[in-house]
């Protein structure tokens, strides 16, 4: 008999088998500063029926349908929606809340507030009993990106079937959805494609018994090498993608008991020709699986194109495993998912040197180009040391709450360029442990979308 040997070079996994170095992938400015998790509420007593709204105001209290918004968890993603609202005062003091929504500011204090001050004695809790009225994580950053967007794309962090859609720009979304700040449908097709979803089970990680992907978006989504796509290519797969939106949420609106994994598990059946239960056939009929399967082939095949890779196509396209791992998979398909996998870890490393030579493929140029081109003004101020960052007059610190908050949020306002923490404190006179309540002050000035802060290798307040 003979022995073929085959050369093969990658990385070494903890199977022994030799793959792609997904890992090693960088994040890519490409695609910063537009995902992020949604709002971490800390306080159960945020969310509202639809009759509870009614009873605090909304849509008979002028401008409370903006502080009591509809509100999404992975749940109500995957399984059935439950329709509810949350009360979101993200930008409002305690006192504003008082005056301008009396019955909401009883309904949080009764039922949020008592739950914070019991954790007021740890570390966090201290600063989520501070500003009780508030979402414990509300996300400044991700509103200013979600800012004037009639929708946005999310993913639920942790689920059997890695899929994408688009949210209504008012709805808030949970800690447990990733969100893309992204209203484009081409962008929702190529997340949604065979080629993303293959990338996300390879550079995420595991959770739970069924060991379901968790989408980790610092290294599924920020390191992903989005194609260069032409006009045509572009049109072709934004349709698609508004079509297979539309399907799912027209089918479920039919038919209310319909659930995305239910679709999904179905759909995943018809990829490894299992048959049908009864229940099976009744959800195959009530969402025309037969319709998504096909409209989710032809969008990968589209994104297979975009990136010149149609080799890679007819083996994966329409095979099991696009939506949730498959580990039965042929040797053809595992070989053709490497082969793809190591293409993408080489994309990124081409896009990565772009960026060095100052290339940036930007997916929201208008913008995430804005934001960099802040950073840099700031950056270049730095450099420029007639430029004072602290005013030349120290102020005195005063002695209550409210006139320390107050005089921190003026003195950012007139600075010059951004401040840190030890410049800010430098702007102040004062005798006692003044300065170890200014991180706090800067943490509620942030909270309430006053100013932004950021500790990293420049801490920052802007």
């Amino acid at each position: 008999s003979e022995t073929t040997l085959v050369r093969k070079q990658g990385i070494v996994h903890a199977d022994l088998r030799i793959g792609a170095n997904v890992a090693a992938a960088g994040a890519l400015a490409a695609n910063g500063g537009v995902s992020s998790p949604g709002v971490k509420l800390h306080g159960s007593g945020f969310i509202l029926s639809a009759e509870e709204a009614i009873a605090l105001g909304r849509g008979s209290t002028p401008g409370l349908e903006a502080h009591v918004r509809p509100y999404r968890n992975g749940r109500d993603l995957t399984g059935q929606s439950r329709d509810c609202l949350v009360i979101d005062l993200f930008g409002l003091g305690a006192e504003e809340v008082r005056t301008r929504f009396p019955a909401v500011y009883q309904w949080v204090s009764d039922r949020v507030r008592p739950e914070r001050m019991a954790k007021a004695h740890t570390a966090d809790g201290q600063a989520y009993a501070r500003l009780w009225w508030l979402h414990g994580k509300p996300r400044p950053v991700l509103r200013a990106a979600l800012e004037g967007l009639p929708r946005y794309i999310a993913t639920v962090e942790t689920a059997k079937h890695r899929t994408f859609q688009f949210l209504d720009g008012d709805i808030a979304p949970d800690n447990k959805l990733i969100v893309i700040a992204e209203a484009r449908p081409e962008t929702l097709g190529v997340l949604s494609s065979r080629v993303h979803v293959c990338w996300s089970f390879a550079a995420g990680s595991k959770l739970g018994v069924g060991n379901d992907p968790v989408y980790v978006k610092s290294t599924c989504f920020e390191t992903f090498p989005f194609p260069v796509i032409d006009a045509a290519t572009s049109t072709r797969i934004a349709a698609l993608a508004e079509q297979i939106d539309t399907h799912r949420k027209r089918q479920q609106l039919a038919h209310p008991d319909l659930t995305l994994t239910g679709l999904y598990n179905v759909l995943e059946k018809l990829r490894r020709d299992e048959p049908l239960n009864a229940k099976d056939k009744a959800i195959h009929d009530h969402g025309l699986v037969s319709v998504l399967r096909e409209l989710h082939d032809e969008l990968d095949r589209a994104v297979f194109d975009a990136y010149g890779w149609n080799d890679l196509a007819c083996a994966l396209v329409g095979k099991p495993g696009a939506t949730t791992p498959y580990p039965e998979k042929s040797a053809e398909q595992a070989a053709a998912e490497e082969e793809l996998l190591s293409r993408l870890v080489a994309l990124n490393v081409e896009r990565a040197a772009e960026e060095a030579r100052g290339l940036v493929r930007w997916l929201r140029p208008e913008f995430q180009a804005r934001q960099a081109t802040s950073v840099q003004t700031e950056i270049a101020d730095e450099e420029q040391p007639a430029r004072p960052a602290v005013p030349a007059v120290r102020r005195p610190w005063p002695a209550s709450l409210p006139e320390q908050i107050r005089l921190v949020a003026d003195t950012v306002a007139a600075a010059p360029r951004p401040l840190s923490l030890d410049q800010l404190a430098e702007s102040f006179t004062g005798r006692g442990p003044w300065k170890k309540r200014l991180p706090e002050i800067v943490a509620s000035l942030e909270a309430l979308g006053r100013l932004r802060f950021t500790d990293g290798e420049r801490s920052t307040v802007i």
